[in-house]
């Protein structure tokens, strides 16, 4: 299928010109990460995809690195939601009021944090970084940081596929 420059995308869509060589698809190279966003103590945090950078206007993409043995700060990020995919390593995620709950996600696996959501990564292993991809909601950077006293020990929480309760496909 062939797209015409006049054909609607959607009701209502009005089409403009546009310059697609400079305003259609972006690579932003893994080297040239931007490294000056909110951070959260122990997190090492770079946009990829932002406004600033490449104009997006709903969504925030970037990594996270955390050292050996080294843990975030507890935070949340108002009222954004992410989603943290594990590349490299072993995340410890903690979550609630005092942080008394938690659950690990090795490569390959995604984690979700709802908006406002107080929150916790930890790098679960002792000798080996925690390299993850992180995807907000929206272009804005907030990271709140906050002075939680955890509860000791966590409660351990184990997913259930609210569509598939059972294990079936």
């Amino acid at each position: 299928m062939t797209h015409h420059p006049d054909h609607d995308h959607a009701p209502g869509h009005t089409h403009t010109p546009t310059d697609w060589k400079h305003d259609g698809v972006r690579v932003v190279p893994g080297d040239q990460l931007d490294g000056n966003v909110p951070s959260t103590p122990g997190m090492d945090r770079k946009a990829a995809i932002n406004f600033a950078r490449v104009g997006a206007q709903k969504l925030w993409a970037g990594t996270v690195t955390i050292h050996a043995n080294a843990k975030t700060g507890a935070h949340h990020h108002g009222h954004l939601e992410s989603v943290i995919y594990v590349v490299k390593g072993r995340a410890r995620m903690r979550w609630g009021e005092r942080l008394e709950f938690t659950a690990e996600a090795g490569p390959g696996d995604f984690i979700y944090v709802p908006p406002y959501v107080p929150h916790q990564e930890i790098n679960a292993s002792p000798t080996e970084v925690l390299e993850c991809v992180l995807c907000r909601s929206d272009g804005e950077a907030v990271a709140i940081n906050l002075d939680i006293a955890p509860a000791e020990p966590p409660e351990q929480v184990l997913w259930v596929d609210p569509t598939h309760p059972h294990g079936g496909v």
